[in-house]
């Protein structure tokens, strides 16, 4: 029940901060509730609630939060506990940590993407595996 209250609090309408275009932060950014950012971050933004990223809204540094909807521009990595939605503008550069994510059409994504708390992928030799005969198929 503690659970429940917790997560209405961070819901309410008025417990949001919000970054409004034009407006440029420098440093870390830390919040308990939800954000939405449709100015400029360079720094890093740690999150207890969600982020929603406008448009027009720019993040240069890592985003550590539990929900994201990102509209805007990100250059840096991504750490999502529960859902991230990049909708049609989105614009990321950066590695991509979440449970689970949603790509709309015309989302532009470049880097790593691990999902559901399986480890990051190394790479797979593809020369090795050529050479092992198990692999061919007749």
């Amino acid at each position: 029940m503690i659970l429940k209250k917790e997560k209405a609090r961070f819901e309410s309408p008025d417990r949001l901060n919000r970054i409004v275009e034009g407006t440029r932060i420098v440093g870390e950014l830390i919040a308990d509730s939800n954000i939405r950012i449709d100015g400029e971050v360079h720094g890093n933004v740690a999150c207890a609630g969600k982020v929603v990223l406008g448009e027009n809204g720019i993040i240069k540094g890592n985003l550590t939060c539990n929900e994201a909807d990102i509209e805007g521009n990100i250059e840096g990595d991504l750490n999502i506990d529960i859902l991230l939605c990049l909708k049609e503008k989105s614009k990321i550069i950066g590695n991509i940590n979440t449970a689970k994510i949603e790509v709309n059409q015309g989302a532009i994504f470049l880097g790593n993407c691990t999902m559901g708390g399986a480890p990051q992928s190394k790479g797979v030799n593809v020369q090795n595996k050529k050479n092992q005969p198990e692999d061919i198929v007749y």
